[in-house]
């Protein structure tokens, strides 16, 4: 049953949302990643690449192109881009400082910033799953199914935080966006 939901959230749009926590599916690959180089993000106003600190760019727009970013493996590009975000206490930018740490090597720079996110907003559920799945790689099962269990305590259940975590758990393997 378990497998038929991972392929289920896999395939399913309403359902995988790699990168998550902004949508309900993967982040599409725009100019950001597709033309413009060295982290800068498309601005679609000037419908040109412009850097990530320009003052013209929106935190949404941001946190659109960080997540991009992140599904792409360009992890320091969305660090780029999580930097310029005005609010840095936000648990969506401490979630992605933390991933974006974690999967550039530094785990414990990574686990800091989603104990940070956890505590700015206990139901989130995308750093509860990337923290979950640390703690697996670092062979800490019993705290990742505190992670797990904490999810579906906030509602998370069939989500892709939930799914993702479940399958690490089980598995082993994490997942690198």
């Amino acid at each position: 049953m378990f497998r038929k939901v991972v392929v289920l959230a896999l395939f399913t749009p309403a359902l995988a949302f790699a990168a998550g926590g902004g949508g309900s599916s993967a982040p599409k690959p725009s100019e950001t990643t597709q033309s413009c180089t060295s982290g800068k993000v498309w601005d679609k106003k000037t419908k040109s690449c412009v850097q990530a600190s320009n003052d013209l760019l929106d935190d949404e727009t941001l946190y659109g192109a960080v997540r991009e970013f992140a599904y792409a493996g360009q992890y320091g590009h969305a660090q780029m881009a999580l930097a310029a975000m005005s609010d840095q206490t936000d648990d969506r930018v401490l979630t992605y400082w933390g991933f974006t740490h974690r999967k550039m090597g530094d785990v414990a720079k990574g686990m800091t910033f989603y104990r940070e996110a956890i505590a700015k907003n206990p139901a989130n559920i995308l750093a509860r799953s990337y923290m979950g799945q640390a703690l697996v790689e670092q062979g800490d099962l019993v705290g990742a199914r505190q992670q797990y269990k904490a999810i579906v305590d906030a509602g998370g259940q069939g989500s892709w935080a939930e799914a993702s975590l479940h399958e690490a758990i089980a598995t082993g393997t994490t997942y690198s966006y």
